[in-house]
């Protein structure tokens, strides 16, 4: 039996928290790998502020060279029309042993709003779930959320650790002021945001 992890976001851009995160979880759960999921049009989020899917990709691609139990699944970025975890992990199945056991990563406060994703019975049903600490937010109740979403109790298991301050969000805000980002991306990320001007002004 293969227990794979899946880490979904935008990456825009990867940081060294989404690099932290899928380590501890590879570490404590003992998973053979970790897939980094690229969305392509998720539904939450405005596609006018999201950078195009050739710059987030190659950006993954630097973040992760070297590492083996990391790699890249495009199939969001391949797929028209809305991201939806449930669609990509159900397709992740297919191609699985029926041992083989998926943990899809994500934070505390993901774990909160689970019931109002896209048929989240459906997706517990398909994987487990792993959820890592975020900054300012409490550890969930696991009771509260399930009056939400019946099962998840025996679905999640919730990590510990790291708990690290670093949002996508504040780094694309720095690059705006000029301030550095070296501490908070890869130094070849840091490097590729230089290189391509992203998250500037546009003339």
């Amino acid at each position: 039996m293969k227990k794979i992890g899946v880490m979904g976001g935008t990456f825009d851009p990867v940081h060294l928290g989404h690099l932290a995160i899928a380590e501890e979880a590879r570490q404590q759960i003992g998973l053979e790998e970790v897939i980094f999921l690229p969305a392509g049009r998720p539904y939450f989020k405005d596609l006018a502020t999201i950078s195009p899917a050739e710059d987030r990709i190659n950006m993954l691609k630097l973040a992760l060279a070297g590492k083996a139990y990391f790699r890249i699944s495009l199939m969001e970025i391949m797929r028209p029309g809305p991201s939806y975890a449930v669609d990509s992990i159900a397709q992740m199945k297919e191609k699985l042993e029926p041992d083989d056991e998926i943990f899809f990563i994500m934070g505390w406060d993901s774990l909160m709003t689970l019931h109002l994703w896209q048929e989240p019975q459906r997706l517990i049903s398909l994987c487990r779930v792993a959820a890592a600490p975020r900054p300012g937010y409490s550890k969930p109740d696991i009771a509260l959320i399930e009056k939400d979403l019946p099962g998840i109790s025996q679905r999640v298991i919730v990590m510990e650790k790291p708990l690290i301050d670093i949002s996508a969000t504040d780094i694309r805000q720095r690059v705006l002021r000029g301030l550095p980002i070296d501490h908070l991306v890869p130094v070849e990320v840091a490097r590729y945001i230089r290189e391509h001007q992203l998250y500037r002004e546009k003339k």
